[in-house]
C-alpha cells in the first residue's frame, strides 16, 4: 500500500498549486490608498514633521515682518510759553521724529533668506518621511497580504492530508495498509499543522506591523 502513502506526499506537494488565488488578486490598491491616507492623517511621527513646517513657515513670516523692527518713531512735546522763556530759539509744540536702524536693515535680506531656507529644508524633511511612510506602508500590506495567502494554501494542505489520513485510518482498520503508513500520515499531518500554526502567527504578526503606521484596526477602513 505504499502507492496510498506516495500519494499523500503528492497531493500534500500539489495542494499549493490548486489554489486559484494569486497574490495579485489579494492585492486591492484602492484599498491600499486608503490606508496609505489613514496613516499619513494618524501616524505621529508625520505629525511632528508637519509642526515643524509650520513653525518654520511662521518663522519665516515673523522675518518678514521684521522689518517695521528698523523703523522707530518718537516724539517731543514742548508748551509755547515754557520754550519761550527759556529759549526763543527753540521750537515750540510738537516735534515727531522717525528713525532707521541701519545695522538691522541690512541684516534683514540675509535673516529672511536664512528663514525661507530653513522652511524648504522641514518641508523636504516632511517630504522625504512621507514618501518613506508610503513606501512602508505598502511593503507591510503585501507582506500581509501574502500571508494571509499563505495560511490558505496551508490550510488546505492541511485538509486534504487530512482527509487522505482519515482514509488511511480505515484501510489500517479493516487491516488494508500497514501501521507503518498510518503512522507516516500522523507525521504528515502534524507537519502541516504546525505550519497552518505558524502562517496564522505571521498573518496576526504582519496585521499588527501594518495596524502600528495606521493607527486603527484594519478592519474600521472600509
Amino acid at each position: 500500500m505504499k502507492y496510498i502513502y506516495a500519494l499523500l506526499l503528492l497531493i500534500t506537494s500539489l495542494s499549493p498549486l490548486r489554489s486559484q488565488d494569486l497574490l495579485t488578486q489579494e492585492i486591492s490598491y484602492p484599498y491600499l490608498e486608503k490606508l496609505i491616507e489613514t496613516a499619513k492623517k494618524n501616524y505621529p511621527r508625520l505629525k511632528q514633521y508637519q509642526s515643524r513646517v509650520e513653525a518654520g513657515s511662521y518663522a519665516e513670516k515673523k522675518a518678514r515682518l521684521s522689518y517695521f523692527e528698523i523703523l522707530s518713531f518718537s516724539y517731543l512735546y514742548s508748551p509755547d510759553r515754557l520754550a519761550s522763556s527759556i529759549n526763543p530759539n527753540f521750537l515750540n509744540g510738537y516735534q515727531f521724529g522717525f528713525f532707521v536702524n541701519i545695522g538691522s536693515l541690512l541684516q534683514k535680506p540675509s535673516l529672511i533668506r536664512q528663514a525661507k531656507s530653513e522652511l524648504k529644508a522641514l518641508e523636504f524633511d516632511r517630504d522625504s518621511y512621507l514618501l518613506n511612510l508610503e513606501a512602508d506602508v505598502k511593503r507591510r500590506y503585501f507582506a500581509y497580504a501574502q500571508y494571509k495567502m499563505l495560511l490558505r494554501v496551508k490550510a488546505n494542505a492541511l485538509q486534504d492530508v487530512m482527509e487522505m489520513a482519515e482514509e488511511l485510518k480505515l484501510r489500517f482498520e479493516k487491516g488494508e495498509s500497514s501501521f507503518e503508513e498510518y503512522n507516516r500520515s500522523q507525521v504528515v499531518i502534524s507537519d502541516r499543522l504546525q505550519a497552518k500554526i505558524s502562517a496564522e502567527a505571521d498573518v496576526l504578526i504582519s496585521k499588527s506591523s501594518l495596524e502600528e503606521l495606521l493607527g486603527q484596526k484594519l478592519e474600521d477602513i472600509q
